[in-house]
């Protein structure tokens, strides 16, 4: 666990996050960090939570249509 202090920024609020919190999520300046909601939780994470809804979609629809791809990939 991590404590952090807000701190001014400009005429914003943010929090400065350790050199050991961004090399464990694999972040540098200027990277964009998604804040999730959970059930009282607060996740910050690297990753677009509606990312693997959107490939899960992407991938019923290669196998729904499996077939048309690989007559057009012939």
């Amino acid at each position: 666990m991590h404590k952090l202090k807000l701190t001014q920024i400009g005429n914003s609020v943010g929090l400065i996050l350790p050199k050991e919190v961004l090399a464990k999520l694999h972040l540098e300046k200027g990277d964009l960090v998604y804040l999730t909601d959970s059930a009282g939780t607060l996740t910050i994470t690297p990753n677009d939570p509606t990312f693997e809804e959107q490939l899960d979609i992407g991938r019923e629809f290669m196998r729904e249509y499996r077939d048309t791809f690989n007559a057009l990939a012939k």
